[in-house]
């Protein structure tokens, strides 16, 4: 039997979790054994012991924990407890660190916006290729001026919660952090510094005469690349599988997920959440935290 722990997880604004709830999550964990709280009534580990380990079993074993809790928004994640706290971190950006899709909110400003979303969903949901999706909504961007992005940021952009803690303290604990984007270098650059991230990574608009060109350089960077990054960093640091994990919440990250010891869909879209090690829906991205066994008092605050 390989020691295993399930991780209750309730948002700021959810319910609370108590001895009812515990119970409930216990009652479908074998050999449960006390809880321990991360921070009382929002997060806590329940230890079981399991003898299957296998990613897709936990995480199935995760979704009926929370089923059987009634509706209530509470997330749940079920992983070994060796190896828990991760030494690799890999994030996508749109819709995940951050709270909008950054070229949506350039389309609006050409007045494109309900067009271009339409596509950003459809790649997003895998229902079409990220590379060809990318190319044509940039296309609709030519001869907008590059300045706007600064506005943009300033403007339009929301980081999501929880990210700045959750970056800071696995930097504080000796993990390396990037931030990996289907979207844009001219974005990324100051979303990873506002956040704290060591690197990022992402897509080359092409400007001329200090406007948009309507491309972007090749290769892009979409599903492959944040495979091959996450490969690229791990070896580079002399990490195990294991000790590594990713979050995402498009087709275009399912790759980077699967590769990763823990791989987390953050309020994605059903075919990731359905795809995914463990899923967040409710909670912040310091649900990741918990996720990771770190009490509420270990955290590095922003």
């Amino acid at each position: 039997m390989i020691s295993c722990i399930a991780t209750l997880i309730a948002p700021d604004a959810g319910p609370t979790i108590d001895s009812n709830i515990i119970a409930a999550a216990s009652a479908f964990l074998p050999r449960a054994g006390e809880a321990r709280w991360l921070c009382p009534g929002k997060a806590c580990d329940i230890p079981f012991a399991s003898a299957r380990i296998d990613k897709d079993a936990l995480a199935m074993l995760a979704l009926e924990v929370r089923n059987s809790l009634g509706g209530l928004e509470i997330d749940v994640v079920c992983q070994p407890e060796a190896g828990r706290r991760k030494m690799l971190f890999l994030a996508d950006m749109d819709s995940t660190m951050i709270g909008q899709e950054c070229i949506d909110e350039l389309a609006d400003l050409v007045g494109m916006k309900e067009h271009v979303s339409a596509i950003t969903e459809r790649a997003m949901r895998g229902e079409i290729a990220f590379e060809p999706a990318l190319r044509e909504r940039v296309a609709l961007l030519k001869g907008l001026d590059a300045s706007v992005v600064a506005t943009v940021i300033a403007e339009r952009i929301t980081l999501t919660p929880g990210g700045r803690a959750l970056v800071r303290t696995m930097r504080a604990n000796g993990a390396h952090t990037a931030l990996v984007s289907g979207g844009f270098t001219l974005f990324t650059s100051k979303i990873a510094e506002a956040i704290g991230f060591h690197e990022n990574r992402a897509n080359t608009l092409i400007v001329e005469d200090e406007k948009f060109a309507g491309i972007v350089s090749e290769p892009i960077l979409g599903r492959e690349a944040k495979l091959a990054t996450l490969v690229e960093l791990r070896e580079l640091h002399g990490l195990a599988a294991e000790n590594t994990m990713a979050v995402g919440d498009g087709a275009n990250d399912l790759a980077m997920l699967g590769e990763a010891g823990l791989g987390v869909a953050f309020r994605a879209k059903p075919a990731v959440a359905a795809a995914a090690h463990a899923r967040i829906d409710f909670g912040d991205l310091s649900a990741l935290l918990y996720a990771q066994g770190y009490a509420r008092e270990e955290w590095v605050d922003a």
